[in-house]
């Protein structure tokens, strides 16, 4: 079982794949490091050398993965939020960030649907 950045790749699956298991790691950085590196897209996490993973380990050590990048992601969002502007205004209220309507959709970022009448009624005074 290869370990590359602290994650556990799937033996079964192809390399190009198994990179995808990092944060940060997408199919097509994936191909482009494999493609740098002179390594098979299809050969598998298991069937890889001790040479190729060291190469590996060395190429994922000079882009920002894992820790790094989340540690980024989520301080530009704080960054956002203090300084006020509209996106961290969006992020604050876990709502849509990037123009997406809130009309209908985003039920994952505003919760189960209610009904306009549901608990709303006032009740008549005496």
């Amino acid at each position: 079982m290869a370990r590359l950045c602290g994650i556990n790749l799937p033996n079964e699956k192809r390399i190009e794949i198994g990179l995808t298991y990092i944060y940060g790691v997408g199919r097509s950085k994936s191909k482009k490091i494999l493609n740098e590196l002179n390594i098979n897209l299809n050969t598998k996490v298991k069937d890889l050398t001790e040479a190729e993973e060291g190469k590996l380990r060395d190429a994922l050590a000079k882009e920002m993965t894992e820790g790094d990048l989340r540690r980024k992601v989520q301080g530009d969002i704080k960054r956002l939020q203090e300084t006020g502007t509209y996106r961290g205004f969006r992020h604050r209220r876990r709502l849509p960030s990037r123009g997406q309507r809130t009309k209908t959709n985003a039920r994952t970022l505003r919760g189960k649907k209610q009904t306009m009448g549901s608990g709303r009624k006032k009740e008549a005074k005496k």
